[in-house]
C-alpha cells in the first residue's frame, strides 16, 4: 500500500497542531486515520450491542462483587481486531517533573473493559491507546485467553509517533492491526522459518555424520560443531559480527571458502578462537567483541571444527541464509535437539508443544506476580511523581528493577529449554516496560545508571539428564537473551564477554543423587539379568508372540541413593517426564526405581514419576525455600493415587514461614506467607503434546504458592483445530479454594473413609497373562470338570460380551493341576509361564499359574452371594448392575460384595454419581471410579423400611429392563443405551442411529426409572428441595463427617454386617438409637433472600498497616478487591492498624488506583475494587 506523501504530510501537521479535549477529537482522530489508511470507517452504534462489531462508544456491562452492575463506552471497538481507548495528556497545571498518568489510565481502562466483553464475543487481540494528535501504544495478547496485554512489538517500539507515518511499514502494520490482526502474531510467521532452520541443520546433520562412507563424524562431535555454527550465524544476523554488502561475516567467509575447503578448519577456527577472546579476526578481518563463555572453547582446533568436502559446505551456506533473528525460540530448542540427535531426526516433523501451552502455566507461575507487584510499583511512582519527589519515584522503579534482575526462575526438568526461554522472553519484556517507566519519569540519567544490570540467563536455572538437551537449553537462553536484549535496548552490544559461563544449567538428575552405578552380581560374580521389556519371538506351539529370553538388560544397583537437591531458587516451573507408576520400571529399570523409593520413603509408590517433582517442590514452599511452583503433570493428578501427595501438603503447616531468600524476593512473586501450600492456579485436563515424539496426550496444571488463599481454576469448555500445531483451546474461569481433586467448591477429599463401608469393594482379578482367558470355541480342548468361569472386563459389560472364559487356579499347586487337569496345565503352562518367566517380580515367575492379585479379601466378601454389584472403574458413564456370582470380574471392574437391590438403586442414583464424579478423578477424559474414595468415603441414606422397598423395587427394575433390552437386541450396548439417555435429559436432537437405540432400548422408559429412582433415593435422605449438585455434594460431606463421628464414638451402620461384623448383631445396632440424622443445620438458600450486611472486621481482620509505598497499594488494592460490599474510607481505615499519620495517604492511594482503573468510586462516595 503507497500512500499520498501529501496527505501524510497533512494528517501529521493537522494533528500536530490539534487541541482540546480527548472527547472533542477521538472519533475525529480514528475517522481520518482510517480514510488515511484507506480502512472502513465505523459504523453507526445499534441498541443491541451484539450487532455493534465495529463502533464508536460499544457499550459494555460490569458485574461487581457486591451483585451491582454498571456500564461502560468502549471508545472505538473492532470485534475480533481491537478495543481502542483514547486520552488526552494532562499537560497544564502540573509541576514540569510531574508523571503523566493518562496513558496509564487508558491502557488499564482498556483492559478492563476487554475483560467485560460477553464470551461469546472472545478477548480481542489488541489494545490501541491513543494520545490524540500525539501518540498511538500498541498492546497485544494473542492467545485471547485472559493474560495481560504486552506492549506490540515490543516494549522499545510498541508507541507510534505521528512522524512515524512516514514509514510506509508502520502504516502497513496498522492496517493490519484492522483487518487482519492475527497475522501480525509473530509465530505464525516464526515458526515455519524455525522449522526450516531445523530441517536445514538436520540435513547438515545427517550429512556430516555419513561423511562419504568412512570418514564420517561421531554424533556428539557434529552436535557440537553446528551448535557453534548456528551461534556464529545468529550473531551476524544481529549485528555481532560485522556486515557487508547485506551480508554477514560468516557467510561471505563461508563462500569464499567454498572453492577452498583445505581451508575451511584453520580459518573457521581462527574465527572462533578470536570470538571466544574478543580479538582481531584476521580470518573476517574484523576486531570482534569478547564472547567467552564455553561455546567457542575446545582443546583443539581439531575437535572443535569438522573438515567439510564443497558439498558441505554449499549446505552450511543455505542454513546461513535464514533470518536467524526470527528464529522462534519457544520451539526451536525442541526442534534442534531432534535435528542433532540421530535417534529422534525421523520426529522432526511431528508435532511440538506449542507456545500458548507453554504460556499457559509459565504466566500465572511467574509472571503474573510480577506484574501484580509492578502494578503496585507503578501506583507508587505515578503517587510520588505528582507530588513532585521524582527521585523517590525514580527510587521505586529502579528497586523493582533490581529484585527483576535478582529473580532466579529453576525449571528442574528443562529438556531444551523451552520453558525457561519463554519465562526470560516475558521477563525481558517486563523490564523493557520498567526501563520505558524509568525513562518517563527518570530521563536519561536513571538509564545510564541501570547500565551492566540486566535480566540474563545467570537468573534461569535448569537441570537436566540429557546431555544433549542440556547443550541446547543453554544456547537457547542465550540466543532469547541477545535477542531480547537488542529489542528493548536498540543496536548498542551487551555487556562483554557476551557469552558468560554461569554452569546455569547441570546436566544432573533432579530427583535421585547417587555415588556409583553397579551391576548387580550372583554369589558367583556372573552378572545378574533380566527380559529387556521389548523384545519378543514366536511361541513354537501357540504361534503367538512371547517375551525373548535371549533378550536380556543387566540389573542395576545405586550407591548411597538419596534425595537429588536443587538449586537454590525463588520460583519453580517446568514440564517433569510422563511416566506411571505402572511403567516405571521398564522405563527407567529395577534398581532406579527401587532407589528412588527408598529414597524417597515418604511417596507412595503407586505414585506417578512426575509426583516427585510436584512432592520436593511443594516441601520447599512449604519451609519456606521457596515462594511458588508450577508443574504440568498427567491428568491422573487427580486420581487417588496421586492426589494423596497434594492432599499431603495441602494440609500442612500452622505456623509462619522461616526467612528466606524467597521470602526477601516475594515482592516480585508473592509476599512470603504462613505455611501451608495453597493452590493459586489450577487446569484439571488440557491438551498437551509429548516433546518425545509429538503425541497428543492430556495433562494438568498446578501451581503451589505459600500461604492460605484462593485460586483461579480454569475448565477447558471447547477445543477447536487452530491451523498450526496444537489445539485452540478455550476455557472458563472458576475463583474459590481450589481443592486437592482440583476443583472449586465442596471440597469432597476431606471425607473419610466409613467403617460401614469397608471391606466389601475391591477391583476384579488381575492376570497378568492373558493366557488364562479361553475363548468359548476352544474350550473343549480343556477337561469337562476344568475350573473355569464366565470372566468379563469393562468392554464386555459397556458394550457386548466377549463370550470368554477363565482358567482360575486359585488354592491349587501346579502338582495338583497336572495330576487333575493336565490339558488345562499344558494350557498356561504354553501360554502363560513363557511370559512370567521374564517377569521382574520373584513371587509372580515363582507362582506362574496363580493370578497376579488372586483377590482373597474379594472371594472371602462374594462367599455365599447369589449376586454382586459391578461398575467398570474407568468409563464414560457410571452404571452399577448386578452380575451372577460365578462371573469373574476383571481388575478394571470394581465389584461390591453387595446382593441387595436397595445398595444398587443408592449407587445409580444421581445422588452417588455426583459424589463419583467429584471425588473420583478422571483418566485422560473418562471419569474414574477409585473403590477407596468413591464408595468406601459414601455415606449411605439412613431410609426408613418403606423407603428401602421403594428404591429396591426401582432399582430391580432397572437392571431387568437393561438386560432384557440387551438379550432382544444383540447390537445394543449400555454405553449407547446412556448416550441417548443424557440427550433426552438435555433435549437435544437425535441421529437416526441414536433413535433406533432409543427404540431398541426403549430408553425413554429407562429415563423414567432413573427419574423415580433419584426422587425416592432424594426423600430416603430427608431432601425434599430439588438440590442442584453442588449442594448435594455440600450435604454429602456434612453428611460423611457425621457418621464418621458416630463411628469414632462407637456406632458404625454397617452395609452388611453378618459379614462385616458378624459379632454384633443388627438389634443391638438398632438398640443404639441411631435414627436418620437430620439436616437442619444444612442451610439452604431461599429464593428472594437477601445477604446480611459485612460484619464489622474482628482483630484478627486488621492487618498492620504496610512499612512501603508499594506494599500499601498492594495492601489497600487487596481489600477493596476482596470486599463483598462497597467501603467508605473510614471502613477501609478499620482495616488496619498502625501509628502516626498513615491515614492521611488513604485518599491518595485510593485516587491513584481509580486513576489506574484498579479501583472506582460510587455516586455515595464509596469505594469498590
Amino acid at each position: 500500500m503507497s500512500a499520498d506523501s501529501a496527505g501524510i504530510e497533512r494528517f501529521i501537521s493537522r494533528w500536530q497542531a490539534a487541541g482540546g479535549s480527548e472527547r472533542a477529537n477521538y472519533q475525529l482522530f480514528v475517522g481520518e486515520l482510517c480514510r488515511l489508511l484507506d480502512l472502513p470507517s465505523p459504523d453507526p452504534a445499534r441498541d443491541d450491542t451484539r450487532d455493534n462489531a465495529y463502533v464508536f462508544e460499544r457499550r459494555v456491562r460490569f458485574r461487581h462483587g457486591d451483585g451491582a452492575e454498571s456500564h461502560g463506552f468502549i471508545d472505538c471497538y473492532r470485534r475480533g481486531a481491537f478495543v481502542l481507548e483514547a486520552k488526552r495528556i494532562r499537560r497544564s497545571g502540573f509541576s514540569p517533573t510531574a508523571f503523566d498518568d493518562a496513558l496509564q489510565r487508558a491502557r488499564g481502562q482498556a483492559e478492563a473493559y476487554a475483560r467485560a466483553l460477553p464470551a461469546e464475543e472472545g478477548r480481542p487481540p489488541f489494545l490501541v491507546v491513543v494520545d490524540v494528535g500525539n501518540v498511538i501504544e500498541l498492546y497485544a495478547e494473542f492467545s485471547r485467553s485472559g493474560a495481560t496485554y504486552t506492549p506490540f512489538p515490543d516494549p522499545r517500539s510498541h508507541r507510534i509517533r505521528l512522524t512515524d507515518f512516514r514509514d510506509e511499514a508502520i502504516r502497513e502494520r496498522l492496517r493490519a492491526l484492522w483487518l487482519e490482526p492475527l497475522a501480525l502474531d509473530p509465530t505464525r510467521a516464526t515458526a515455519r522459518v524455525t522449522r526450516e532452520v531445523a530441517e536445514r541443520l538436520a540435513e547438515v546433520a545427517k550429512v556430516l555424520e555419513a561423511g562419504d562412507g568412512k570418514s564420517g563424524h561421531a554424533p556428539e562431535l557434529v552436535a557440537g560443531f553446528l551448535s557453534r555454527c548456528l551461534f556464529t550465524m545468529f550473531a551476524e544476523d544481529v549485528g555481532l559480527l560485522p556486515r557487508q554488502d547485506g551480508k554477514g561475516a560468516f557467510t561471505l567467509l563461508l563462500e569464499s571458502l567454498k572453492d577452498d575447503p583445505a581451508q575451511f578448519v584453520p580459518l573457521v577456527g581462527e574465527l572462533w578462537r578470536a570470538m571466544d577472546t574478543g580479538e582481531f579476526s584476521v580470518a573476517i578481518r574484523a576486531a570482534l567483541p569478547r564472547f567467552n563463555g564455553k561455546l567457542f572453547k575446545a582443546p583443539s582446533v581439531g575437535s572443535m571444527v569438522l573438515p567439510l568436502t564443497r558439498d558441505q559446505i554449499e549446505l552450511l551456506i543455505k542454513a546461513s541464509q535464514a533470518d536467524w533473528t526470527q528464529v522462534e525460540l519457544a520451539i526451536f530448542g525442541t526442534l534442534l535437539e531432534r535435528a542433532l540427535d540421530p535417534s529422534e531426526r525421523h520426529a522432526l516433523g511431528a508435532h511440538y508443544t506449542p507456545r500458548a501451552y507453554v504460556e499457559r502455566l509459565v504466566l500465572p507461575t511467574v509472571i503474573e506476580p510480577l506484574r501484580a507487584s509492578w502494578s503496585h510499583v507503578q501506583a507508587a511512582a505515578l503517587l510520588l511523581a505528582n507530588e513532585g519527589k521524582e527521585k523517590e519515584a525514580i527510587a521505586e522503579v529502579r528497586a523493582f528493577h533490581h529484585r527483576l534482575c535478582h529473580l532466579r526462575v529453576l525449571d528442574p526438568a528443562c529438556g531444551s529449554g523451552n520453558f525457561l526461554y519463554v519465562t526470560l522472553e516475558h521477563m525481558k519484556r517486563l523490564e523493557g516496560e520498567v526501563l520505558n517507566q524509568l525513562a518517563e519519569i527518570g530521563h536519561t540519567q536513571a538509564m545510564l545508571e541501570t547500565e551492566g544490570l540486566s535480566v540474563d540467563p545467570h537468573q534461569f536455572l535448569g537441570l537436566e539428564i540429557n546431555p544433549r538437551a542440556a547443550a541446547v537449553a543453554e544456547m537457547v537462553l542465550w540466543i532469547g537473551y541477545l535477542q531480547w536484549h537488542f529489542r528493548t535496548r536498540g543496536a548498542g552490544l551487551p555487556p562483554q564477554p557476551v557469552l558468560k559461563d554461569f554452569r546455569n544449567i547441570e546436566c544432573r538428575d533432579a530427583v535421585l543423587a547417587y555415588d556409583a552405578v553397579e551391576y548387580v552380581v550372583d554369589a558367583r560374580g556372573v552378572p545378574v539379568s533380566r527380559w529387556d521389556g521389548k523384545t519378543v519371538k514366536k511361541h513354537p506351539v501357540t504361534g503367538e508372540d512371547v517375551p525373548d529370553e535371549t533378550a536380556q538388560v543387566p540389573l542395576e544397583r545405586y550407591v548411597n541413593p538419596r534425595r537429588a537437591e536443587w538449586p537454590q531458587a525463588d520460583v519453580v516451573v517446568g514440564n517433569p517426564p510422563f511416566i506411571g507408576n505402572k511403567r516405571m520400571r521398564a522405563a527407567l529399570g529395577d534398581g532406579y526405581v527401587e532407589a528412588l523409593r527408598g529414597a524417597w520413603s515418604d511417596m507412595p509408590e503407586s505414585a506417578d514419576f512426575v509426583m516427585y517433582w510436584w512432592h520436593k517442590a511443594a516441601g520447599l514452599v512449604c519451609s519456606g525455600s521457596l515462594s511458588r511452583f508450577g508443574f504440568i503433570t498427567t491428568n491422573s493428578v487427580t486420581q487417588a493415587f496421586n492426589r494423596r501427595v497434594l492432599q499431603a501438603h495441602l494440609r500442612e503447616g500452622d505456623g509462619a514461614a522461616p526467612p528466606s531468600l524467597a521470602a526477601e524476593s516475594a515482592e516480585c512473586v508473592g509476599r512470603g506467607s504462613p505455611v501451608p501450600l495453597h493452590l493459586a492456579f489450577a487446569v484439571p485436563d488440557h491438551p498437551w503434546v509429548d516433546s518425545a515424539d509429538g503425541a497428543a496426550v492430556r495433562i494438568a496444571m498446578t501451581v503451589g504458592a505459600m500461604g492460605v488463599g484462593e485460586g483461579r481454576l480454569l475448565t477447558v469448555t471447547d477445543e477447536r483445530e487452530s491451523g498450526g500445531d496444537g489445539l485452540e483451546v478455550h476455557t472458563a474461569e472458576q475463583i474459590g479454594v481450589i481443592n486437592a481433586d482440583l476443583t472449586v467448591g465442596t471440597n469432597v477429599s476431606a471425607a473419610k473413609p466409613l467403617l460401614a463401608n469397608g471391606g466389601i469393594s475391591t477391583n476384579g482379578f488381575m492376570l497378568a497373562g492373558s493366557g488364562f482367558i479361553v475363548p468359548t470355541e476352544e474350550i473343549s480342548s480343556l477337561e469337562k470338570d476344568a475350573p473355569i468361569r464366565p470372566y468379563r472386563n469393562g468392554k464386555d459389560l459397556m458394550d457386548r460380551p466377549r463370550d470368554v472364559l477363565l482358567i482360575d487356579l486359585f488354592g491349587l499347586s501346579t502338582e495338583n493341576v497336572r495330576a487333575r487337569y493336565p490339558a488345562t496345565y499344558q494350557w498356561i503352562l504354553e501360554r502363560v509361564k513363557p511370559e512370567r518367566d521374564q517377569n521382574n517380580r520373584q513371587r509372580l515367575r515363582e507362582q506362574w499359574w496363580l493370578f497376579a492379585e488372586p483377590r482373597k479379601t474379594l472371594r472371602a466378601a462374594l462367599a455365599g452371594l447369589p449376586r454382586y454389584i459391578a461398575t467398570v472403574e474407568t468409563a464414560k458413564h457410571r452404571v452399577f448392575q448386578f452380575l451372577d456370582a460365578s462371573i469373574a470380574p476383571d481388575h478394571m471392574l470394581i465389584a461390591i460384595a453387595l446382593d441387595d437391590g436397595f445398595a444398587l438403586g443408592v449407587l445409580s442414583s444421581r445422588i452417588h454419581v455426583a459424589w463419583a464424579l467429584a471425588s473420583g478423578g478422571t483418566l485422560e477424559d473418562r471419569p474414574r471410579y477409585n473403590k477407596s474414595r468413591c464408595f468406601e468415603t459414601f455415606p449411605f441414606p439412613a431410609a426408613t423400611p418403606e423407603q428401602q422397598a421403594r428404591i429396591r423395587d426401582i432399582a430391580e427394575q432397572i437392571d431387568a429392563h437393561r438386560k432384557r433390552q440387551q438379550a432382544a437386541h444383540a447390537e445394543l450396548t449400555l454405553t449407547g443405551m446412556y448416550n441417548v439417555l443424557e440427550k433426552l435429559k438435555v433435549s437435544l436432537p437425535m441421529t437416526a442411529k441414536e433413535r433406533a437405540i432409543h427404540e431398541m432400548g426403549l430408553v425413554s422408559v429407562l429415563k423414567s426409572l432413573h427419574d423415580e429412582l433419584d426422587a425416592a433415593v432424594l426423600a430416603a435422605y430427608g431432601w425434599h428441595d430439588a438440590p442442584a449438585d453442588e449442594t448435594i455434594l455440600e450435604r454429602l460431606v456434612a453428611l460423611n463427617a457425621e457418621r464418621a463421628a458416630e463411628e469414632a464414638a462407637g456406632q458404625v451402620r454397617w452395609l452388611r454386617p453378618a459379614f462385616q461384623h458378624p459379632q454384633q448383631s443388627q438389634a443391638v445396632l438398632e438398640g443404639a438409637g441411631l435414627s436418620r440424622p437430620t439436616h437442619s443445620t444444612l442451610s439452604v438458600a431461599k429464593e428472594g433472600g437477601t445477604a446480611p450486611p459485612p460484619p464489622s472486621p474482628t482483630a484478627k481482620d486488621r492487618h498492620p498497616w504496610p512499612a512501603t509505598l508499594p506494599e500499601q497499594v498492594a495492601a489497600v488494592a487487596r481489600v477493596l478487591a476482596e470486599a463483598r460490599a462497597p467501603l467508605a474510607e473510614a471502613d477501609l481505615a478499620a482495616r488496619f492498624t498502625g501509628k502516626g499519620p498513615w491515614k492521611k495517604r488513604l485518599p491518595q492511594l485510593l485516587d491513584t488506583l481509580v486513576a489506574l482503573g484498579r479501583a472506582r468510586v460510587l455516586e455515595d462516595g464509596r469505594w469498590m475494587g
